[in-house]
C-alpha cells in the first residue's frame, strides 16, 4: 500500500487555532484599555504636580513680610506652568486664606477626575477619594 505523502493542516486544527487567538484577544484587550487609562491619569497627576511645584515656586520668590506665602493665579502661564496635551487644568485661588486648590481631567479618560489642594484651600471634590494635601489623587 501507499501511503499519503500529504502535508499541511486540517480545517479543523486551523479552526481550532482562530478560535484560541480569539479568546487570547478578548482577554488582553480590556486589559490593556485599562493600562492607556492609568497613563491618562497618571499624565494628569504629574501636571497637577507640576502646577504645585510653579506656584510653590512663585511663592518663594514673592513671600512677603514674615515670608507669607503669596500663590499667583492658578492657570497663570507665565509661571511656567503649562497642562500636557490633552490634559485640563481648572484651579481656584483660597479667598481670604493662603492656598489654592485644583481639578484635571483628560480627554481620553471621561469619567476620572483628578485632584490637589494646598494650603487653607479647601479641598476639591473628587468621588470616592479623600484628598491629602499635596498629594494629586484620582477616582
Amino acid at each position: 500500500m501507499k501511503r499519503s505523502t500529504k502535508k499541511g493542516f486540517t480545517l479543523i486544527e486551523l479552526l481550532i487555532v482562530v478560535v484560541i487567538i480569539g479568546i487570547l484577544a478578548a482577554i488582553a484587550i480590556p486589559k490593556f484599555a485599562a493600562t492607556k487609562e492609568k497613563a491618562y491619569l497618571a499624565t494628569v497627576k504629574t501636571d497637577l504636580r507640576n502646577l504645585a511645584t510653579a506656584q510653590e515656586g512663585y511663592a518663594s520668590n514673592n513671600a512677603g513680610q514674615y515670608f507669607t506665602h503669596t500663590y499667583a493665579a492658578p492657570t497663570d502661564t507665565a509661571n511656567g506652568f503649562a497642562p500636557s496635551a490633552g490634559v485640563t487644568i481648572t484651579a481656584t485661588a483660597a479667598t481670604g486664606v493662603n492656598g489654592w486648590s485644583a481639578t484635571g481631567s483628560h480627554a481620553s479618560a471621561p469619567g476620572h477626575t483628578c485632584g490637589i489642594f494646598v494650603g487653607g484651600a479647601t479641598p476639591p471634590t473628587v468621588t470616592g477619594v479623600t484628598l491629602n494635601e499635596g498629594a494629586p489623587a484620582c477616582n
